[in-house]
C-alpha cells in the first residue's frame, strides 16, 4: 500500500521542478521498464499490480519492487489508461561533454525543440540509427517529461541526453556542423562524410540566428509538394537516414 507521502512524491514527478528536486522520473509499462534494467540508468522502485508479479521475477533482484492496487496505480500514473507497472528511475548525472567522444560519429543537436512528442520520436529515431548522443539547448523540452519518456518506447535507456549552452558548445568543437536550413545544399546530394553534428531547430522558428552562424554547411530537404513545412521529428529521421545510412554503406 502506498503512503500519502509516496503518492505525493510520485505524482509530483509529472512536473520538471520536482523531477529535478528529487532526481527521479517515471517510466510506465513493463516493456519500457525492461529497457532500463540493463542500461546505465538506475531503477529506484518498480510499483506494480499483483497480476504482473510473475513477469517481474525475470528482472534483476537488485531492484526494489512494491506491489500496489490498481486504484493506487491509477493515482500515480500520468496516463488515461495506466500500464501494468510504473518505475521511478534516477536521473543520471552526466559528466561534462567530452568532445573527443563525439569524434568519428554523428550526434544530434536540438535547438529549442519544444514538443514532447517530437522529442520522444527524435530519441527513438536516434536509437534506431545508432546515434547515442543528443545535445539540447537549455530551452528544449525536458527529456524526462513523462510524455517524452512514453514516446521513446524505451529508447531513452540507450541515449545520452545533455543540456547545455549551444553557442558555447558548438563554437568550441572541431567537427563539421550540418544545419537543417532552407536554401542549403540538397540533402540527397550532400556528402555528410563520417562525423559531425546535425543541428535541428525549433518547430516554429527553426535554428536561431546565433547558431546558424556556427553552421559549417546548410542542408535542406527539397520540397516537392505543397506542404508549408516538415515536422521536425520527420525531418530529423530523414537527416539521420542520409547521414548515417550513407556512412554505413
Amino acid at each position: 500500500m502506498l503512503s500519502k507521502s509516496q503518492i505525493s512524491l510520485l505524482t509530483s514527478l509529472q512536473h520538471k521542478k520536482f523531477r529535478r528536486e528529487h532526481g527521479l522520473f517515471l517510466v510506465e509499462g513493463y516493456k519500457s521498464i525492461c529497457e532500463f534494467v540493463d542500461s546505465h540508468y538506475h531503477i529506484h522502485t518498480v510499483y506494480h499490480t499483483p497480476d504482473i508479479a510473475p513477469k517481474l521475477l525475470k528482472l534483476s533482484q537488485k531492484i526494489n519492487f512494491q506491489e500496489i492496487s490498481l486504484s493506487e496505480l491509477q493515482k500515480i500514473s500520468g496516463l488515461k489508461n495506466p500500464a501494468d507497472a510504473i518505475a521511478s528511475v534516477n536521473i543520471p548525472q552526466w559528466p561534462g561533454l567530452n568532445h573527443v567522444n563525439l569524434k568519428n560519429k554523428f550526434s544530434l543537436v536540438l535547438d529549442g525543440v519544444q514538443d514532447p512528442g517530437n522529442m520522444g520520436t527524435i530519441i527513438r529515431t536516434a536509437d534506431w540509427f545508432g546515434i547515442t548522443n543528443i545535445i539540447c539547448s537549455e530551452d528544449s523540452v525536458d527529456a524526462y517529461n513523462p510524455k517524452v519518456v512514453q514516446a521513446t518506447m524505451g529508447s531513452l535507456a540507450r541515449i545520452n541526453i545533455t543540456y547545455t549552452d549551444l553557442d558555447d558548445f558548438i563554437s568550441h568543437i572541431n567537427l563539421p556542423v550540418y544545419g537543417a536550413l532552407l536554401n542549403g545544399e540538397n540533402i540527397y546530394t550532400n556528402n555528410f562524410g563520417f562525423e559531425g553534428l546535425i543541428v535541428m531547430g525549433n518547430e516554429g522558428n527553426g535554428i536561431r540566428p546565433s547558431i546558424q552562424q556556427l553552421v559549417t554547411k546548410a542542408v535542406t530537404i527539397p520540397r516537392i509538394g505543397n506542404a508549408e513545412s516538415l515536422n521536425v521529428a520527420i525531418a530529423t529521421a530523414i537527416f539521420c537516414s542520409e547521414a548515417v545510412g550513407k556512412s554505413y554503406k
